[in-house]
């Protein structure tokens, strides 16, 4: 019989103590394993290179200015360890901040609100999938960016751009045909017509699915 997979490790990196806490409990209780809980991103890089996280959770606002201490530490994150997943936790839609991290890399990176982390299954998702090398996006931040949008994808059908903003949300294509309640070979002649109407040529799939998020999320 083999053994069980190892679980996910993951290093926090938040200020507020109380949420630090309720983090590493929540945690624990979707299966994964915290090796390091931060008030601040000064000791990170150490942190990386002696507990080996999977995936590091930051607060966007930082000590000691609390303005873009944990973006930048995330940007800088995905320079040195790309291996390491990266996903953001903010109080407010800023999207400035998520169009600077989503322009840093080309996967493993993660944006949510903090009001989604009581949401033990949305958490859970959300850490596997950057694990996974995915992009998720929280959905009132991809509506913020649309909204900010002066020129929409005009090429896209409206099923097009349906499927599209589920990739941006960080939906698996078997998700997104849940959600719009067609079969996965829709949704995959769906993503392979946008890839080609937004010019993306043939690379990996994933690298281009990354590159459509962008595009459409305007980064």
């Amino acid at each position: 019989m083999g053994s069980d997979p190892r679980p996910l490790k993951v290093a926090i990196v938040e200020d507020s103590t109380l949420l630090r806490e309720g983090l590493v409990r929540l945690l624990a209780e979707a299966g994964f394993e915290t090796v390091a809980a931060l008030g601040d991103a000064t000791t990170l890089e150490p942190t990386i290179a002696s507990a080996a996280p999977d995936v590091v959770v930051l607060d966007v606002r930082l000590p000691p200015t609390h303005r873009d201490e944990g973006v930048r530490a995330a940007i800088a994150l995905r320079s040195s360890h790309p291996e390491v997943a990266v996903l953001l936790l903010s109080q407010y839609v800023e999207t400035t901040y998520a169009r600077e991290l989503l322009a840093a890399g080309s996967g493993g990176i993660g944006y949510l609100l903090k009001d989604r982390v009581t949401d033990l299954e949305q958490l859970r998702r959300a850490i596997e999938q950057v694990a996974a090398g995915g992009t998720v996006l929280d959905p009132k931040m991809v509506e913020e960016m649309l909204r900010a949008r002066a020129d929409p994808l005009s090429r896209l059908t409206p099923r097009e751009t349906q499927v599209l903003r589920g990739m941006a949300e960080g939906r698996s294509n078997a998700a997104i045909a849940e959600a719009l309640v067609v079969s996965p070979g829709a949704v995959e002649k769906h993503v392979t017509s946008i890839f080609g109407k937004l010019g993306l040529e043939e690379s990996s799939a994933a690298h281009r699915r990354v590159l459509a998020v962008l595009q459409f999320l305007g980064a």
